[in-house]
C-alpha cells in the first residue's frame, strides 16, 4: 500500500497533537483573566508554531507524491472538502489570533517560547473586532472539522477496512497504529493539565457607591492607625520642637548610587514585584528640626521591570504607565513630621500619569553625621491614577506598596 512520505506523516501527527492542545488551552483563556498571562504567551508560541508546520506540510504536500483517493463521488467530495476546510483552519486560526493581538487596545508584546519577537501585523485597530471574531469562529469550525476527519478515518478502517489509517503510519506498526492517534489525547490532556487551579470563592467585599469616597475613607483610616503613637512621644517631641530652633538653613543631601526603589502588587493570589532602575532624589532636611524638610524624588517610569519580559513590555503602555505622554513619576513633599525615634512622615504629592493626588510616604534614617542610611515605604492606590485600567488587570490587587532604601551624603 502506498504511504505518506516520512514528512508528511511527521507533519501530520505533530500539528494534530498540537492543535489537541491549543483547544484545551484556549477554552480556558477568556475566565483566567491575569491568572492566564503567561498560559496566553504560550498560547501564541504554539499557534505560531502550528502555522510554520502547516506551510511545511502544504509544501510536502506538493513535492512528495500522494496516495490516490479511496473514493469518489459525493464521499470523496465530501472527504476533500474537509481536508481545504482543515487547512483553512489551520492558517486562519493562527493568523488571525496574530491580527487580534496585533490590533488590541492594549498591546501585549509577543515573544516565542520567551526567545524570538514576533513583530506585531500593520493592521488599523478598526480591524481587531473582525479579527476577534473571526478568531472564535474559525477554532469553532476547526473543532468541527477535526470531529469530521477523525469519524472518516475511523469509518474507513473500522467498517470499510481499506486500511486508510496505515497510510499515515510508517510501517505496518501496531504499536504506531495505536500510540500516533494518542497523541492527540496527550497534547489535550497537557492542555488541561498547565491550567491555573481554579480560584477559592471568597466572601463577597462590599461595594462602596462612590469609588472616590471609598478611596479617601480607606486613607483616612489609614491615616489614623499610622498616627497612632504614644503620648508620651508626641508630648517630648513637641517640647523639643519649642526648646530647640534649627540653627541656619538645613543641610542638602546626596544620593548614593546603590540605591533602589521597589513595588509589589498581588496578582490573583501571587505577587508581582518589580523595580525602578532610574530615578533621582533632590532632598534637603535636617533630621532634628523634620519640618525644615524638602524632598523631590522623580521616577523614570520607563525603568520599571517585573524582571518578566512580556510583563516589562506591557508596563510602559496606556492601561498601565502610559509612558508616551507621561515619562516620569514625582512624588514632592514641604515638611515632613517625627512620628517615633529616627522615624518620620512626609505628606506631600504624587504626579503619575498626569494625575496628582496627595501622598504619604514613612521612612527612617540610621547612621551619624555626613551619612544617613534611609529606607521607607508608601502606599498606592493604583486606580486613582488610572494604573493598571484595561482587561489584563482584573486580578490586581487595588494597592501597590511602594519600598526605597539608599544611602544619603550630606553636602558640604
Amino acid at each position: 500500500m502506498q504511504r505518506y512520505s516520512r514528512a508528511a506523516i511527521f507533519l501530520h501527527w505533530a500539528i494534530a497533537a498540537l492543535l489537541a492542545f491549543q483547544i484545551a488551552v484556549g477554552w480556558a483563556l477568556e475566565d483566567l483573566g491575569a491568572r492566564g498571562f503567561a498560559l496566553y504567551q504560550l498560547h501564541k508560541s504554539v499557534g505560531m508554531t502550528v502555522l510554520a508546520l502547516t506551510l511545511a506540510r502544504i509544501a510536502v504536500r506538493f513535492w512528495k507524491p500522494r496516495p490516490a483517493k479511496l473514493e469518489n463521488g459525493w464521499q470523496g467530495a465530501l472527504a476533500s472538502g474537509v481536508h481545504v476546510g482543515l487547512y483553512a483552519f489551520m492558517l486562519g486560526a493562527p493568523l488571525t489570533g496574530w491580527a487580534l493581538v496585533s490590533t488590541a487596545k492594549v498591546k501585549v508584546p509577543t515573544l516565542l517560547f520567551g526567545v524570538i519577537p514576533l513583530p506585531h501585523l500593520p493592521l488599523p485597530a478598526s480591524a481587531h473586532g473582525l479579527a476577534e471574531n473571526g478568531h472564535g469562529l474559525l477554532a469553532w469550525l476547526g473543532i468541527a472539522l477535526l470531529a469530521l476527519h477523525v469519524a472518516g478515518a475511523l469509518r474507513h478502517h473500522l467498517l470499510m477496512r481499506d486500511g486508510l489509517i496505515w497510510r499515515m503510519v510508517p510501517g505496518r506498526s501496531t504499536a504506531l497504529l495505536i500510540g500516533l492517534p494518542a497523541l492527540i489525547l496527550v497534547g489535550f490532556v497537557a492542555g488541561r493539565a498547565i491550567l491555573p487551579a481554579p480560584q477559592a470563592a471568597s466572601a463577597p467585599v462590599p461595594v462602596a457607591e462612590d469609588p472616590a469616597n471609598a478611596a479617601a475613607e480607606d486613607a483616612n483610616v489609614a491615616e489614623a492607625a499610622n498616627a497612632a503613637v504614644p503620648a508620651e512621644n508626641a508630648a517630648a517631641n513637641a517640647s523639643e520642637a519649642a526648646a530647640e530652633l534649627p540653627v541656619g538653613p538645613p543641610p542638602a543631601w546626596t544620593v548614593q548610587p546603590g540605591g533602589r526603589i521597589g513595588f509589589s502588587v498581588g496578582n490573583d493570589g501571587e505577587t508581582i514585584s518589580g523595580s525602578f532602575s532610574k530615578w533621582t532624589a533632590q532632598i534637603v532636611m535636617d533630621p532634628d528640626h523634620p519640618d525644615s524638610a524638602d524632598i523631590q524624588v522623580t521616577i523614570d517610569m520607563a525603568s520599571a521591570s517585573v524582571g518578566d519580559a512580556y510583563k516589562d513590555g506591557m508596563l510602559p503602555g496606556d492601561e498601565f504607565f502610559g509612558v508616551a505622554a507621561h515619562p516620569t513619576a514625582t512624588f514632592t513633599a514641604k515638611g515632613a513630621e517625627a512620628t517615633g525615634p529616627n522615624s518620620y512622615r512626609a505628606r506631600g504629592t504624587l504626579t503619575l500619569k498626569g494625575v496628582s493626588k496627595p501622598q504619604t510616604i514613612r521612612f527612617t534614617l540610621s547612621g551619624k553625621d555626613a551619612t544617613r542610611k534611609v529606607s521607607g515605604s508608601a502606599t498606592i492606590t493604583r486606580a486613582l491614577f488610572g494604573v493598571g485600567n484595561g482587561d489584563s488587570s482584573g486580578g490586581l490587587g487595588p494597592q501597590v506598596a511602594l519600598t526605597f532604601a539608599f544611602t544619603a551624603k550630606r553636602k558640604n
